[in-house]
């Protein structure tokens, strides 16, 4: 049988693409203009401006009827515009007779509002998917989450990626890992750090943490074999920097000798890059889920970039295929 040759040419779009659409909000174009090369498809245009009183405006410029759009934006600072922007987009999209809305959340800010930990406060990370659903989105894709559980606080299905597998890779090329160990800085993150510890095969280890404010906490003992080892701190997000600052000062305590940090998302707010800086650690890795500009970039820091796993999920859920399969 002959093939057709528009089939045939590499430079054509995939056709089995040809319905799919990609917005980005202004939270962090870069990853979608990434996410679309991947996918060899052209980042479909729409103008977000503001109105002279600041209310936001968004105008689809392209027509999106029946089609399957995929929108990514993260909830980076200032985290309620970037969030307004989004509903905004969610919205407009359905007006236009969108088939299917995916909202594309690489950095989901709300996830560490999980839970009521004190009286008279808003469970924020379950409210953000309420509001998501009401917005328009039929779904969501989202990266490496705080905690599990806001997994469940969504009404419509969800795709939780994660970017273990680039920090693996990473660290077996660039540390010398046969003395090496990971540490959670907390109990609470034991259950992320262990998924990590398993997958490059090494031990691990957890520091005792108590937080007293928003950037300050403190740090006990350490529960493992530490001492004489290299440690790879493995994290959700750095966002203030205090909990890594803390961690590095009781690992020195406890004797070890090359520090490295992994973060997904390399929030780096405040005095955050100060403080890593003055930690002199051996390396801190981060994603780039979120923007990071170039003021706050040091020899130290390096971004792995997750489009390439964004690009086969959305890819994946474009075509019904599995997105769990690419982490079996």
């Amino acid at each position: 049988m002959e093939t057709d040759p528009k089939l045939a040419d590499p430079n054509l779009p995939d056709p089995n693409l040809m319905d799919l659409k990609i917005f980005t909000g202004t939270a962090n174009p870069q990853l979608a203009k990434d996410i679309c090369k991947h996918l060899g498809i052209p980042l479909s245009s729409l103008n977000v401006s503001r109105f002279s009183n600041d209310n936001l405006f968004v105008q689809i410029q392209e027509n999106v009827r029946e089609k399957d759009v995929f929108v990514i934006q993260p909830f980076t600072a200032p985290a309620s515009d970037t969030i307004m922007e989004l509903f905004i987009i969610l919205d407009a999209l359905r007006s236009a007779s969108a088939r299917r809305i995916t909202a594309v959340i690489p950095y989901f800010s709300y996830a560490r509002s999980d839970k009521k930990d004190a009286p008279r406060i808003s469970i924020a990370g379950r409210l953000m998917a309420d509001l998501i659903r009401t917005a328009g989105a039929n779904r969501v894709l989202t990266l490496d989450l705080h905690s599990d559980a806001v997994h469940g606080f969504f009404s419509v299905p969800v795709d939780h990626l994660t970017a273990v597998s680039n920090f693996v890779d990473h660290f077996r090329q660039t540390v010398d890992l046969s003395h090496a160990v990971v540490v959670a800085t907390d109990a609470g993150g034991a259950k992320r750090a262990g998924r990590f510890a398993r997958r490059i095969h090494l031990p691990m280890a957890i520091t005792d943490k108590r937080r007293v404010g928003d950037t300050e906490v403190v740090q006990g003992l350490v529960v493992g074999d530490v001492e004489g080892r290299d440690a790879i701190i493995f994290e959700d997000e750095i966002s203030t920097g205090g909990t890594l600052a803390e961690t590095v000062k009781t690992l020195s305590r406890a004797g070890v000798r090359n520090i490295h940090v992994g973060a997904s998302h390399g929030v780096l707010c405040g005095q955050a890059v100060e403080r890593l800086k003055a930690c002199n650690l051996s390396s801190v890795v981060v994603t780039d889920t979120v923007a990071i500009l170039p003021e706050k970039k040091w020899p130290a820091l390096h971004v792995l970039s997750v489009a390439p796993l964004f690009a086969e999920a959305i890819r994946r859920i474009h075509t019904g295929e599995s997105v769990g399969a690419l982490f079996d």
